[in-house]
């Protein structure tokens, strides 16, 4: 059965484009910096969690996630790397014609300045190193895929820009101060999110190659890069025995529903090892980050 026919810059093309599937991956980091915030709140004098703060924390991941999806799109496609004849992954919306690449220039300039506007009153509530950190992801959303991407660095900047920075950064907000816990919760969120470009990555490792984009997993190979598929999951729930070592206890234990999905995941990817049926990890790998995300954070809570 042949698919419906896409209007070029319709309402549809842009919901495509921004991938709002990938968003929840986005809020993973916030849930669980909040989350440490709110129970940390007790044990500070002046310690009141704000919910507003938390909120434009939210907004700001959300609108940036967007942004990221809308320049990944445009400039992969201007570097070839989204040939439609080759490409394993879901479509991209300018390599489609769903969307023309001069309206896909003004939708990145109005999503990096309604990312701005939204980030901004969070100066009021962290400080005005706030100021700095909002230019660093924005500057990290364009150097991912115009450069780090292929240089095999783009995971250093998912550690950085979905783990430390987010986790770290909606912590401090509310309390302005930072522990050793949560930069150790930070960088195992980072690692969780992580597996999912190492998923997408593998899965496009031949065609990545042929377009010079040379990511971790083309520098590892496909055997190294599903050993670390395996181990950063792994690694990011043996690092939840610094939150019980903090009191947290089922922070430590909920996680460990997202380690066995992470494993059966690990198997499936294993298995399939090529071709557009790695999508299907993908997803699983999607699901399983926010099943970590959510454990984590209730397990915090409660």
């Amino acid at each position: 059965m042949e698919e419906p026919k896409i209007k070029t810059n319709s309402a549809r093309a842009w919901l495509l484009a921004a991938r709002p599937k990938t968003l929840s991956g986005a809020a993973v980091p916030v849930m669980i910096g909040v989350a440490i915030a709110l129970s940390d709140c007790q044990y500070y004098d002046d310690g009141v969690f704000n919910p507003m703060a938390a909120l434009l924390c939210l907004l700001f991941a959300w609108i940036m996630q967007i942004d990221a999806n809308l320049v990944n799109d445009f400039f992969d496609f201007l570097r070839g790397a989204d040939a439609t004849e080759t490409r394993l992954g879901p479509r991209r919306a300018c390599a489609q014609g769903w969307v023309t690449l001069d309206a896909m220039k003004r939708a990145i300039a109005l999503t990096t300045c309604a990312a701005c506007v939204v980030g901004l009153p969070l100066v009021f509530y962290g400080g005005l190193e706030m100021l700095f950190v909002g230019v660093a992801c924005v500057v990290g959303c364009f150097i991912y895929t115009t450069h780090l991407s292929y240089l095999g660095l783009g995971d250093l900047l998912v550690l950085l820009f979905f783990g430390v920075v987010p986790v770290c950064c909606c912590y401090y907000i509310q309390l302005h101060t930072l522990t050793a816990t949560v930069v150790v919760a930070s960088v195992a969120c980072g690692l969780v999110v992580d597996t999912l470009l190492l998923v997408n990555n593998f899965r496009d490792r031949d065609n990545d190659r042929d377009a010079g984009k040379i990511t971790l997993v083309v520098r590892m190979g496909e055997t190294a890069s599903l050993w670390m598929y395996l181990a950063v999951g792994v690694a990011a729930c043996a690092m939840g025995t610094v939150l019980w070592a903090d009191g947290h206890f089922l922070a430590f234990v909920l996680p460990m529903i997202y380690l066995i999905l992470h494993y059966y995941t690990y198997l499936k990817i294993k298995r399939i090892n090529r071709g557009k049926a790695l999508n299907l990890c993908l997803g699983e790998t999607a699901r399983n980050i926010f099943i970590y995300g959510l454990t984590v954070a209730v397990g915090i809570l409660l």
